[in-house]
């Protein structure tokens, strides 16, 4: 599971800091990190956005099927579906498509699939956790 600390910032087993002086590069390799079924791993969190890794068996759908922010769904390995008002596209690896906030959708995993989840602004308006979306 991830190390948070400070402002959201997770370690990973994947991750890479590039020290350079001012400032740091984080990155992260998506296909080596150790996503298990049915445990997302939050990359970063900051007011900006959100970032999570999934891992999402053939056939299965994720738990959330509409987010109160904007999503940004990334297809780093295997195959997914998308259906949206009875449109359904498939999508390997390179495949991204974005959703709106409080939209209604269906993702499953046509093959496991591993997915990157971008959410922003973090947390969006009416988000559960009850902070505000301009709130540190």
């Amino acid at each position: 599971m991830a190390n948070c600390r400070g402002p959201r910032r997770c370690d990973h087993p994947g991750r890479h800091r590039l020290r350079t002086g001012r400032s740091d590069l984080e990155s992260w390799d998506i296909s080596s990190l150790d996503v298990a079924p049915h445990r997302p791993q939050v990359l970063r969190s900051d007011r900006e956005a959100r970032v999570i890794a999934i891992h999402l068996p053939a056939g299965e759908e994720p738990q959330q099927h509409q987010t109160h922010e904007r999503a940004y769904l990334l297809v780093v390995g295997g195959q997914i579906e998308v259906e949206k008002d009875g449109t359904t596209e498939s999508g390997g690896p390179g495949y991204l498509v974005h959703f709106d906030p409080n939209e209604r959708r269906e993702v499953r995993a046509a093959s496991d699939a591993r997915l990157v989840l971008v959410l922003g602004p973090w947390p969006g308006e009416g988000h559960p956790s009850g902070r505000p979306a301009s709130a540190a």
